[in-house]
Parts: C-alpha cells; sequence; structure tokens
C-alpha cells in the first residue's frame, strides 16, 4: 500500500507492533520438548491481546495461527501437538496479522537452545542478508538489482537463494503490489520500488537447494534438494533514503 496520511502511518505502526512484538515473545519463549501447538497457542494468546488476527488464517484458512517451521522444513510448516521441538532444532516461524484493516508480516530463522547441528552461521547470513538489503532499498530503486545483491550476498557465504519465493507487498491485505520481490536478478523485472508504499522484504537463503516444492499436506514447503533454509522478514516503509523498519522491535538484528 501507499501510505498518504498519518492515520495509515499510525495503522501500519499499531500492526507492525503486533506482529513483531509476537514474534519475538514466541523466540524467547520457544524450548526443547515444547510442541509447536503449544508454541503457536501462545503466539495467537498474544495477537489476541492486541486485538490482531492470524493473517493466514483469516486468509487462506491456514490450520493454525502462525507457521512454524522445523529443520528440512522451509516455511508454511503447520503447528502440531506431535512435532516436539528438540536441542538444536533449527526452527521458522512466520507472523503476520490484521488489526483495523491494516496487515504487517514478518519471521525470523533461529536455533532452539545449544547449536549442536551448526545451524548458526546460515541463521547470521540470512540475518546480515537481510539487513544489507534493507539498507540498500528506497524510492526508484530497481527490484532486480535488490535481488541480484540478495543472491550474490549468498553466493559470498557459499549459501543458494530460493528462486520460487520472495516478498511482497502489505498493507491493506497480506500479499499486495508489489509482488514476487526475488531473492535473484529476475532479467524480466523493470519494476522500481516506489516512495511512501510498504513492503514485507524476506529472505530464503539455502544450504542446498534453489526451489521449495509444496507437501501433501498443502501447505508446508521443503527444498528441492533437502538441506535447510534461513528466512528473516521485516515490513519497511520505503522512503528517498534509508527505509523505516516497522517491524524493528521483534529483535532479529540483536
Amino acid at each position: 500500500m501507499s501510505i498518504t496520511n498519518e492515520n495509515e502511518l499510525a495503522g501500519m505502526q499499531n500492526v507492525s507492533k503486533a506482529v513483531a512484538l509476537t514474534l519475538k515473545a514466541m523466540v524467547d519463549y520457544a524450548k526443547p520438548g515444547m510442541s509447536t501447538k503449544d508454541l503457536d497457542d501462545y503466539g495467537a494468546k498474544i495477537l489476541s491481546e492486541y486485538g490482531a488476527k492470524s493473517a493466514p488464517y483469516v486468509t487462506y484458512g491456514f490450520p493454525g495461527f502462525t507457521c512454524i517451521s522445523v529443520d528440512n522444513e522451509f516455511c508454511h510448516g503447520i503447528p502440531s501437538e506431535n512435532r516436539i521441538l528438540q536441542e538444536g532444532d533449527l526452527i521458522n516461524i512466520d507472523v503476520s496479522a490484521e488489526l483495523n484493516g491494516f496487515w504487517a508480516d514478518n519471521g525470523s530463522s533461529f536455533v532452539v537452545g545449544k547449536d549442536i547441528h551448526q545451524h548458526q552461521k546460515l541463521v547470521d547470513a540470512s540475518k546480515e542478508i537481510l539487513e544489507k538489503t534493507i539498507s540498500n532499498i528506497s524510492g526508484g530503486k530497481k527490484i532486480a538489482d535488490i535481488g541480484h545483491l540478495m543472491e550474490t550476498e549468498a553466493k559470498k557465504r557459499g549459501y543458494k537463494v530460493i528462486k520460487n519465493l520472495g516478498g511482497h507487498g502489505v498493507g491493506r491485505s497480506l500479499h499486495e503490489e508489489p509482488d514476487e520481490l526475488l531473492n535473484y536478478k529476475n532479467r524480466f523485472e523493470n519494476r522500481r520500488f516506489k516512495k511512501n508504499t510498504v513492503v514485507a522484504i524476506e529472505t530464503f537463503i539455502s544450504t542446498d537447494s534453489s526451489i521449495a516444492v509444496e507437501l501433501n499436506d498443502g501447505w508446508t514447503m521443503v527444498g528441492n534438494r533437502g538441506g535447510y533454509m534461513a528466512q528473516h522478514e521485516h515490513t519497511i516503509l520505503i522512503t528517498d533514503g534509508r527505509p523505516v523498519i516497522l517491524t524493528e522491535m521483534n529483535g532479529i538484528w540483536n
């Protein structure tokens, strides 16, 4: 969406605060021995305290309030009583919600407990790439150039990017134009970022795969060549200079 007045800015700030603080609380709450459904229920409680509604649940009928993906699950993992977090698991939580007609989205990958499987390097790469990407976005910047930056930074670190997942516009709905803000340089992409628009920028940094494929449950996605993936996401407001990071309080760079 385009921000045209103070009321719209306040609306985006409020929903961004709700999803950001929910995500931060869930990351802090996650522990070995907990089910992903327990973690999802905790997130749902926090969202409701802000008066926010789960975006995937409302928009798509997703069987959970947040997406929680573990280890080889790349994204859109379904919370389950049977999925118990283990020491060293790589977990991704994606929290998006609606509040008073405004929508925001954010996500974070992290290691549960001790990093016994050496996933932290991948997590750190994803965080660093998101931070560098956002610092290079401004009104008029070519979307394809930002995708090129993301893939270049991933390759420098020995990783790949997932080419069929991307960021998106957000604000008055969960997914808006500009959609498909990809993690690589699409030579057919001629669009530019526009000042005063709101977008969700997200990394999809992978150890082995370049395509995400859907499992038979109709939601969960894994890599076409296996491996692991880390994702980090912020909702931002584009300006002439450095973007305003509306979900900055989620603490993923702390």
